[in-house]
């Protein structure tokens, strides 16, 4: 890291994956979490209660709302929404399912220009959500920021800033999930993966 990076105020992004969340056809908006994801949810403002996050940011899906809801408020603070935080929109309409899923969303890994007939490639989508993080990293220089967030899009938004975050990445993310990645300016200097106790 060059001096000029290494001076500048390191500012912290928590990326917080949602816990389970009961899948339903065309509800990909309102739907929010299992019991097991409630649960997980307040495992989640467990391991973060010490961390001071002093900005809470989410996709506008229910299921990222509800996993970060329990420590924005054990931390007194309201949570902002992001439309272009939302989760990846593989298609237009839900017929991705089992084995077909998952080899459809390699494809979209490897080629980041291609999309099905109605959905977003990699490239639309990181773009889109990318601009909310450089924002966000611009206005909020040296702060803690908790975002809810999905496994693809957050896949994403890490491989702009280091292609090894791709579909293997993907494949092995659990829910909910919880990686810190520390940024010098929109340098991305430190990754780490949260875990629960």
């Amino acid at each position: 890291m060059d001096e000029l990076v290494a001076d500048l105020p390191g500012t912290t992004i928590y990326f917080i994956r949602h816990a389970e969340s009961p899948y339903t056809p065309g509800n990909e908006r309102e739907r929010g979490l299992s019991d097991k994801g409630r649960e997980d949810a307040q495992r989640v403002s467990a391991v973060l209660a010490e961390e001071q996050i002093e900005l809470f940011v989410s996709s506008p899906y229910e299921r990222a709302i509800r996993t970060i809801a329990p420590l924005a408020a054990a931390q007194g603070k309201d949570i902002a929404i992001e439309e272009d935080l939302r989760e990846r929109k593989m298609a237009g309409a839900d017929f991705i399912i089992g084995d077909r899923f998952i080899q459809s969303k390699q494809l979209l890994y490897e080629d980041f220009n291609y999309s099905f007939l109605g959905g977003e490639s990699s490239r639309e989508a990181q773009h889109r959500a990318i601009d909310v993080i450089l924002r966000l990293l611009d206005e909020h220089k040296g702060k803690k920021i908790a975002i809810g967030t999905h496994g693809d899009i957050m896949t994403l938004m890490m491989n702009y800033f280091d292609p090894a975050y791709n579909f293997e990445f993907w494949k092995q993310l659990t829910m909910p999930d919880i990686y810190r990645l520390l940024f010098k300016g929109t340098k991305l200097v430190e990754v780490d993966r949260m875990r629960f106790s």
